[in-house]
């Protein structure tokens, strides 16, 4: 059996604002105030890491669009292939 390593988050805060993240769990159906804010916490970092892991994938997927447009490649087998269908294909509609 694996043993999970633990570790401690301590916070100070005003106790209002304790007493109003201990209602909100209550109302939630958390069974404990720590309950309710490892998984307001878990939720909130997920989101976080996703928005940021979108923005740095955005930005790959743009270097690489923008470079293909700087410096093209050459078209492959399956591009001149496609191109030679989609002309046929056109040809007949484009016909009066």
């Amino acid at each position: 059996m694996k043993t999970i390593e633990k570790a401690r988050l301590d916070t100070r805060l005003p106790k209002e604002q304790k007493d109003f993240f201990e209602y909100a769990a209550s109302i939630a159906g958390y069974r404990t105030l720590t309950e309710f804010v490892i998984v307001s916490i878990q939720e909130k970092a997920k989101k976080i890491v996703e928005d940021h892991n979108k923005i740095i994938s955005s930005k790959k997927d743009q270097d690489i669009f923008f470079n293909e447009l700087i410096n093209p490649s050459k078209p492959n087998k399956a591009l001149k292939s496609a191109a030679s269908r989609f002309k046929k294909l056109n040809k007949n509609e484009l016909s009066y």
